[in-house]
């Protein structure tokens, strides 16, 4: 045992080599920094990038790939070796990179490019610049547009701040005065060439990811932030009114006069009639326990997250950390899925029946898997640096079936053994389960689970869509807290309103509640992927590539946050009934 504990702390550390702490390097006058070149990319379609050397710039011979981390790859970083020398301090002017003579599948390469606004990326001391390739200008005649000319910039200018010994910043630019008219389809010759200038800053080297987090700081951003807590605020103020001021005490209204020995009120309390049937098992009992392990799982991962951005260790351009620390996460987490799904089945059924964790181990991986799979192959036929190498296809493979399974297993075996006791309810159930009279409108399932979602989504839709111009687009999201808040915000409104809801069915007298109760909460995640899709249709996105991977990767995020919320709804409405039923003094 300690062998293999041994042998997963290897393989954990070997993910986290390099994953990237934003501190910079010491340097003497004359050393040689190394400039990666990583990526290109229509500006609009973040999911659509390529390798820098598909288009045809100045290469060196040969092309040296840098070493990436497991986080770095499933980001679609692609760093290689470039013919830009930049040393340390070290000024420089028009330096020629390379004369190339540009063919007509060059040239039309090129303008496609220009066309679809491509910008590129690169890295230097491990500090991102980004750049545009050219620039494209219509000729009108009248009102009818003539023709459109594109222009390849060919000369880019490098302005490097350092202080002492240390690189701070630095900024690309493409001079619009050395421009090269590609609009024909002729062979041209072109010579690229490139400035450096090296500034002296007074600021330190420690705070220099800082100026990535400024995007945030623009007041119009902190309004969006503002609007966003205001509207969270109402919302919960107006369902804390509703919970304490009327559903508080309707409750203990009720919990007195079945307490008062008066029969003729006992059966007016609808909730108290189904008491021999609201704790009988539920149906599916084994997917249940799965979905509240994984539930729990995951809602442990993003606190985890929430952490390590607290602590610094998650900052914008951190080159792949977020995905590192995602699957270190979830890698260690799956013994909480286990021990999870484990517990809840013996807290159910006790022993006579053990159950297998094997649902908590495919409950999410496998729809995660197929998603990622076709959208793998729509990458490779697109040959975009989304796809992923056999290699790493490889080792996630690995790591799921030698690391996350051993630990779902053994969390399994430890709720088997630990976990819960068998829930022993207030009453005794009855062989045969009570008749479910006819739902009023605002009692039926539908009503329910769109108004369950519908509420937590209102409070956390302004700071739902910060988060999606962040991840869909080049708005860099650095308010971990505010964003800690609206999770909290969404636990609290998801538990309260499930509790409502989950209330309000039982006064029916319907008593399956408990797969209800999950629909309500994770039901917030349909409309998060909903307002998604709204969202889309109103960026600038365009492609097939772009809109598999937005809709692919959108609906695992928000599937997650379903199993999440669906959890949190469940345990909340959990306790609120074993709280009632043992309140009352049932005969």
């Amino acid at each position: 045992m300690a062998q293999f504990l041994l042998t997963v702390l290897q393989v954990l550390l070997a993910l986290t080599f390099w994953i990237g702490s934003g501190s910079s390097t010491h340097y003497n006058a004359g050393d040689h920094v190394p400039l990666f070149v990583n990526k290109v990319g229509p500006l609009h379609n973040p999911s659509e990038t390529y390798q820098y050397y598909d288009l045809p710039f100045c290469r060196p011979e040969p092309v040296i790939e840098e070493q990436e981390t497991l986080g770095q790859v499933l980001n679609g970083d692609r760093l290689m070796s470039s013919l830009y020398e930049l040393k340390f301090g070290e000024d420089k002017t028009h330096v020629t990179l390379c004369r190339k003579r540009l063919r007509s599948s060059d040239i039309a390469m090129f303008r496609d490019a220009i066309a679809q606004d491509y910008y590129f990326q690169m890295y230097y001391d491990d500090l991102p610049l980004w750049g545009f390739l050219g620039k494209s200008e219509g000729d009108y005649l009248g009102q009818k547009e003539k023709h459109t000319k594109y222009y390849v910039f060919n000369h880019l200018k490098f302005n490097v701040l350092y202080n002492a010994d240390e690189v701070v910043a630095i900024n690309s630019f493409s001079d619009p005065s050395y421009l090269v008219d590609i609009s024909e389809n002729t062979e041209i010759d072109v010579q690229f060439t490139y400035s450096v200038s090296w500034n002296l800053t007074s600021e330190r080297s420690a705070t220099r990811m800082n100026k990535y987090s400024q995007a945030s700081l623009h007041p119009i951003s902190q309004k969006i932030h503002l609007f966003s807590f205001l509207n969270s605020i109402t919302v919960v103020v107006l369902l804390v009114g509703l919970l304490f001021f009327l559903f508080v005490r309707h409750l203990k209204s009720e919990l007195r006069s079945c307490s008062s020995g008066d029969e003729e009120e006992k059966k007016e309390v609808g909730w108290k009639l189904v008491h021999s049937d609201v704790f009988r098992c539920p149906r599916n009992i084994s997917l249940l326990c799965a979905f509240l392990g994984t539930g729990t799982q995951l809602l442990i991962l993003i606190l985890a997250l929430f952490a390590l951005a607290f602590t610094g260790f998650l900052y914008p351009y951190s080159r792949g950390s977020l995905l590192t620390s995602l699957v270190i996460i979830y890698t260690l987490t799956s013994i909480v899925a286990g021990y999870t799904s484990a517990s809840f089945h013996n807290h159910f059924e006790g022993n006579k029946q053990k159950r297998r964790v094997r649902l908590a181990g495919i409950l999410y991986p496998v729809p995660f898997f197929i998603v990622v799979s076709v959208l793998n192959i729509v990458a490779i036929t697109y040959g975009a640096t989304a796809a992923l190498p056999f290699g790493t296809i490889v080792i996630i493979i690995l790591i799921y079936a030698f690391l996350n399974i051993p630990f779902l297993v053994l969390g399994g075996a430890i709720g088997n053994r630990f976990g819960l006791l068998e829930f022993q309810p207030p009453t005794a159930i009855k062989r045969h389960p009570r008749e479910i009279p006819v739902q009023n409108w605002y009692r039926r399932k539908l009503y329910q689970v769109f108004l369950g979602g519908f509420v937590p989504f209102s409070a956390v839709v302004l700071e739902w869509h910060q988060l999606y111009a962040s991840l869909w687009g080049f708005k860099i999201y650095t308010s971990p807290g505010m964003m800690l808040f609206t999770f909290v915000l969404l636990i609290f409104l998801s538990a309260s309103v499930g509790i409502i809801l989950t209330y309000i069915q039982l006064s029916g007298e319907d008593h399956e509640w408990w797969w209800r109760s999950t629909l309500c909460g994770g039901f917030t995640a349909i409309f998060m992927y909903g307002y998604g899709v709204l969202f889309y249709l109103r960026s600038d996105m365009t492609g097939f590539l772009q809109l598999s991977f937005y809709l692919g990767y959108t609906a695992l995020l928000c599937y997650a946050l379903f199993l999440v919320l669906g959890t949190i709804s469940f345990l909340a409405s959990w306790m609120f009934v074993r709280h009632i039923y043992r309140s009352v003094k049932l005969e």
